[in-house]
């Protein structure tokens, strides 16, 4: 299995750099102004500036140095941000190596701020790139005070008596609760040197899924030997991160694992939306109130009217569907009922708002009324009756075929394609040839959101109270069996087409697929369950075993196969039930339970030979010989290898054998038969060539690397780790490019370059980091101890600490660029 073939890849750095003095190290001490702190004439962008040319830095080396960005150093140069904060301040002059004397210079350049205004927006940080914050097309409109006080809980400013490190904004649906966490955390986030991590979690069906939508979030994968928890103890124990959880309430169990986690981590705060608070030690609950309303005790005039924040919003979004939309003398009044009935609420408001286009405000104050007076559940709360009210009305101008297609898309999670929809729910009144139709009227009314990816896919979803609405509606029509049966089908299709394509030439493009649809798949699997469609849920198992490994989803897929054979394993076939454990193994493997993991193999191997299926024993057989590779038997994996090697032959199955060919390789190498798992790793590499599959061809690569390394054969290692590097990082795994780069390091330090081998040691060991996977030292950490041992002693402690931490500061692309560049070795082409 490919995927194994992490297990004798080079391990992380062994040595790291420690201490708040680290940075001293690395900036040149130039000539310093020597002007006291009552000399302030000059402005701090000016004075920085200076003190930054003094020391002989460039803008990017001082922000790699300061842990800021390129960008925040020129716009405070320029005077754009004339007011950072205290803690980029000490940051910048702990870059700069300044004097207490010119700290005090520096601080006093900075005007002072205007007591009781808002927060100013600090200068950018480098944030984690997959955890950036949603960016919406319209403005958030009458939460200025919410922003800045929500702002201020998490900075411990103004009326705020300490810093609140677990706040909960709560209220039900519709409130604007996910759109206030987003702007609060966005006026905070240059306050968190280590980014805003924003995870959704609506479409999580199990709290056991939190921890791993988080630590995917922030980029890490599963850690051997742990869970995603502690992962996540490890990755953020030092860092100052706010994390953002989206909709809570659905998962609400996972509250202990929030509590465990920041009293594991005591430098990140956790800023949660939910309409319930999580009701643990700590926690500050902010309930987020509706938008104010004009004021009802006076006769409404077009001006006062206008100022109200829950007006506001309804103009603008009116405006949306007639551009010319504004208020009158003539329909203030209405415009003032129309806020005074929905109570404020935005997501009412926006839909109420949608309907402008054909209704004036008189009448669509008329048509409300009607609606508001059949009304909801009279035991909910009020403003829930009058949400409940306001989407009964959206959802009664409807006509049938729209109607029909709006329950059943709430079977979809995570969004959906126009495809997606129309083999779903194109039934009875609704024809696939009509579904685009009906989805662009839905759009209209707010009840649909399109959204268009940079690649021009145009994909659809439902916000998450108004799925919940339409959910209600198809439970109540009878059809939900049916309709979650042809999602269940529709994405067990886009499932089992994808395996194949996943492993030759058009991987990354199938992959990328799967994970778009991942909430679908979840909850297709899921249904399959609770349905007692064993068969149907052991099909997924199989078809989405490799995307699992591949995309690092092993907490999940383990999650969900545990289950499907918890419950109805003894009800499948010997076949189906031996694909369901092999799926389940593939999520065991790297977790550190090899014992569980030779087990899972064992059985689904029985179950495969008892079937006659002698391809799926072949496969079996194959994680078999991984499982004893980890547990030391090196006999029985090499005896496990030969007779999967054996049939995968006789299907004449290229994929299955090149990659029990990098177990054979991995055997021998470990054996220290360096020409024998030569021969073999180009035998497996030839394979993967003629497959096009890439993801495998990197671990031949890495093999032959390490053959013509242990040979002394150092230009030729190079080489072939150069162009596996190269073939990584097309498919942007930093993980397996990080361990290209340590094998570089040890290539440059052979070579006479501590610089470079440093460098690179400090590039890989921040991507290692941050996918959570340091603690695979133990595979083989020889040659990477040595050569961080070697490069210290070489260049003393000072200067390798400057270079090792130049490499950590290096992003993705450009370490790449470093290290394929850095001596103009040409990838090997034998």
């Amino acid at each position: 299995m490919g995927v194994a073939g992490r297990q004798f890849l080079l391990a992380p750095a062994c040595a790291r750099a420690a201490g708040a003095g680290i940075l001293e190290g690395v900036v040149g001490k130039g000539p310093r102004s020597q002007e006291s702190p009552e000399q302030n004439g000059v402005p701090f962008g000016a004075r920085l500036r200076g003190l930054r040319e003094a020391a002989g830095l460039s803008q990017e080396e001082l922000a790699g140095k300061a842990g800021l960005t390129a960008k925040a150093i020129s716009m405070l140069e320029r005077g754009q941000r004339k007011r950072p904060y205290p803690h980029t301040v000490r940051a910048l002059a702990d870059a700069l190596a300044l004097s207490e004397e010119e700290r005090a210079v520096l601080a006093g350049a900075i005007p002072e701020r205007t007591s009781g205004g808002p927060l100013v927006p600090a200068e950018e940080t480098t944030a984690p790139s997959t955890s950036a914050l949603p960016v919406s097309l319209t403005p958030l409109l009458g939460r200025e005070r919410e922003v800045e006080e929500i702002a201020s809980l998490l900075l411990g400013q103004a009326s705020a008596a300490t810093t609140v490190r677990l706040l909960t904004l709560t209220g039900p649906g519709g409130i604007g609760k996910t759109r206030l966490g987003i702007e609060a955390a966005r006026e905070v986030e240059g306050r968190f040197p280590d980014g805003v991590a924003f995870v959704a979690l609506a479409s999580l069906g199990d709290a056991a899924l939190v921890m791993p939508s988080v630590a995917r979030t922030l980029g890490l994968r599963e850690v051997a030997g742990g869970g995603s928890l502690e992962a996540l103890h490890q990755h953020l124990r030092e860092r100052r991160l706010l994390l953002v959880l989206d909709n809570f309430e659905h998962v609400a169990e996972a509250a202990p694992e929030v509590a465990h986690l920041l009293a594991a981590c005591p430098n990140i705060s956790v800023l949660v939306t939910s309409r319930a608070p999580l009701r643990v030690r700590g926690e500050r609950e902010y309930p987020v109130s509706p938008l104010a309303v004009p004021d009802p005790a006076h006769t409404p005039q077009a001006g006062e009217v206008a100022r109200a924040p829950a007006a506001g919003l309804f103009v603008e979004r009116a405006r949306g569907s007639s551009p010319d939309f504004e208020i009158t003398r003539e329909n203030a009044a209405a415009v003032a009922a129309i806020c005074w009935r929905l109570s404020g609420l935005p997501l009412a408001l926006e839909l109420a708002a949608a309907r402008t286009r054909f209704l004036g405000p008189t009448a669509l104050l008329s048509r409300l009324d009607q609606a508001l007076e059949a009304g909801g559940a009279r035991d909910l709360p009020e403003r829930q009756r009058t949400m409940r009210a306001t989407l009964d009305w959206s959802h009664d101008l409807l006509h049938r075929p729209e109607k029909e297609l709006f329950r059943r898309l709430s079977v979809f999670a995570g969004g959906f394609t126009l495809e997606a929809a129309e083999d779903v729910c194109a039934v009875g009144a609704v024809e696939a040839e009509g579904v685009l139709v009906l989805l662009g009227n839905l759009a209209e009314q707010s009840l649909v959101v399109a959204q268009t990816s940079p690649e021009g896919e145009t994909r659809y979803r439902m916000l998450e109270p108004v799925r919940q609405y339409a959910l209600e509606k198809l439970h109540q029509s009878g059809e939900e069996d049916e309709v979650r049966r042809r999602h269940a089908g529709h994405y067990l299709a886009l499932a089992e087409e994808a395996e194949p394509r996943i492993k030759g030439h058009e991987q990354v493009e199938w992959l990328d697929r799967l994970e778009a649809e991942n909430d679908n798949l979840r909850a297709a699997i899921g249904w399959s369950l609770e349905a007692g469609e064993a068969q149907t849920a052991a099909r997924f198992g199989w078809a989405l075993r490799m995307y699992w490994a591949m995309r690092a989803r092993h907490s999940e897929g383990r999650l969900l196969m545990e289950g499907t054979l918890e419950r109805v394993g003894g009800d499948l076939p010997a076949r189906m039930r031996a694909r369901a454990l092999y799926g389940l193994a593939a999520c065991v493997y790297g977790s550190g339970d090899d014992e569980r993991l030779m087990a899972l193999a064992e059985e689904s191997a029985a179950l495969f030979r008892r079937a006659g299926d002698r391809h799926g024993e072949a496969e079996v057989l194959g994680m078999m010989g991984f499982a004893a590779l980890r547990l030391g038997d090196l006999d029985r994996a090499s005896r496990a290898s030969e007779e999967s090697l054996k049939s995968f032959r006789e299907h004449d199955d290229a994929w299955g054998s090149a990659h029990v060919l990098h177990l054979q390789a991995t055997v021998s190498l470990r054996r220290g038969e360096y020409p024998r798992a030569t021969e073999l790793a180009e035998e497996a590499l030839a394979l993967t060539r003629q497959t096009r599959d890439r993801f495998a061809a990197n671990i031949a690569l890495h093999q032959l690397a390490q053959a013509a390394w242990t040979a002394n054969e150092h230009e030729r290692a190079a080489r072939y780790w150069r162009e596996a590097l190269t073939m990584a990082s097309e498919l942007a795994d930093k993980v397996n490019s990080a361990y290209y780069m340590q094998g570089l390091a040890a290539v440059a330090e052979a070579q006479c370059e501590p610089r470079c081998a440093a460098r690179l040691l400090g590039a890989a060991e921040a991507l290692l980091e941050a996918a959570g996977l340091v603690t695979y030292a133990h595979v083989s950490g020889e040659l990477q101890g040595r050569v961080a041992e070697a490069t210290r002693e070489r260049l003393k402690e000072e200067a390798w600490t400057a270079a090792h931490d130049e490499g950590r500061s290096m992003g993705f692309e450009e370490a790449v660029s470093y290290a394929l560049h850095k001596n103009g070795v040409p990838p090997a082409t034998d």
